[in-house]
């Protein structure tokens, strides 16, 4: 009897460490290992935490999104047991969801507006799992439902996020109407003047003439359009769900039409330089035209990985693989 009992414990205590173990791996985000332990013993994956969390759970409250994408290579019915389970005190994956996630899964994004759009996409993923009835259950430590709960934790980070998109906008709206006021009096100061009997331009007749009417039109077009995007921002009422799409969009919009402005602004003063120049003087011309040059390029140094990112975290692929294959 001692004997038998003595082995059961063994088995106990090897259970206990391979639990230990799987929820270490959920929590580093060694998918591999979650993979490979569960198809050798399939039971494991159903295995739960002290506090009864799945592995799916621990993982929403980690943001290890490798590991939760595993909840879709079960079967649909498993996989809405799953979406109904709670911890001990009554959490189910929503609440997980609500829960702010870990500095750690922050380093990677560029400020606190892309940081508050991650969160959002982790809750309506969670939220597309877990079952209607559960949207309004209460948890037993703090009696919120999990919207009420996600509010409650990302407010301090919402705020910060409203602050960093008005302090952009604020910014860049008084670079893009310098430049609108710039390219609206370079239209009626064209380079060569007028002629004196007609008003044409003098340098009607020249290509490059062309390029500056057309730099000049499209620079005052889209700072124009920048400026109105970014006031748009501005006065925005910078709601829970504006994060997801709608803020981050209008971003996106005002970077790129600024850029455009900033971009046929230089071209558009290139072309007027070597039209009064009549192509003389290249030692002048040349070295002029790449020091102009150089605001596109600090535009696209600072400006650009804010813009590439909020692209590829709004209208990318996603985080989450939905084609994961049954892994065990």
């Amino acid at each position: 009897m001692g004997e038998a009992t003595k082995n059961y414990n063994l088995k106990v205590a090897e259970f206990d460490i391979v639990t230990k173990s799987i929820f270490k791996a959920v929590e580093t985000g060694h998918v591999e290992f979650i993979t490979q332990i569960c198809k050798a013993n399939p039971k494991l994956a159903k295995t739960l935490d002290e506090k009864t969390r799945s592995i799916y759970h621990f993982a929403i409250e980690c943001r290890q999104e490798k590991i939760y994408s595993l909840i879709y290579g079960i079967k649909k019915e498993a996989r809405k047991r799953t979406g109904r389970s709670v911890d001990n005190f009554n959490n189910n994956m929503l609440h997980a969801a609500g829960i702010l996630s870990p500095l750690s899964q922050f380093d990677h994004l560029q400020g606190a507006t892309l940081q508050m759009q991650r969160e959002l996409q982790w809750f309506k993923e969670v939220e597309s799992i877990v079952p209607f009835d559960k949207y309004e259950c209460l948890n037993q430590t703090d009696k919120l439902t999990a919207r009420e709960l996600f509010t409650k934790n990302h407010k301090k980070l919402m705020d910060e996020a409203e602050i960093s998109i008005k302090h952009m906008a604020t910014s860049c709206t008084v670079v893009g109407a310098l430049i609108a006021t710039m390219m609206f009096a370079a239209a009626f100061t064209i380079p060569g003047g007028n002629n004196g009997n007609t008003g044409i331009p003098m340098f009607i007749d020249e290509r490059l003439f062309l390029a500056f009417i057309v730099s000049d039109a499209l620079s005052l077009v889209s700072s124009t359009t920048s400026v109105i995007i970014f006031l748009g921002l501005l006065t925005s009422r910078y709601a829970e769900d504006d994060f997801l799409k709608s803020l981050p969009k209008k971003i996106m919009i005002g970077l790129f039409t600024l850029f455009i402005s900033i971009a046929t602004m230089v071209t558009a003063f290139s072309s007027a330089l070597v039209i009064m120049l009549h192509g003389n003087y290249s030692w002048i011309v040349i070295p002029s035209i790449i020091l102009v040059s150089v605001p596109i390029t600090s535009f696209v140094w600072v400006q650009f990985p804010l813009l590439l990112g909020t692209l590829i975290s709004t209208y990318g692929p996603g985080i989450f693989d939905k084609d994961v294959q049954p892994w065990f």
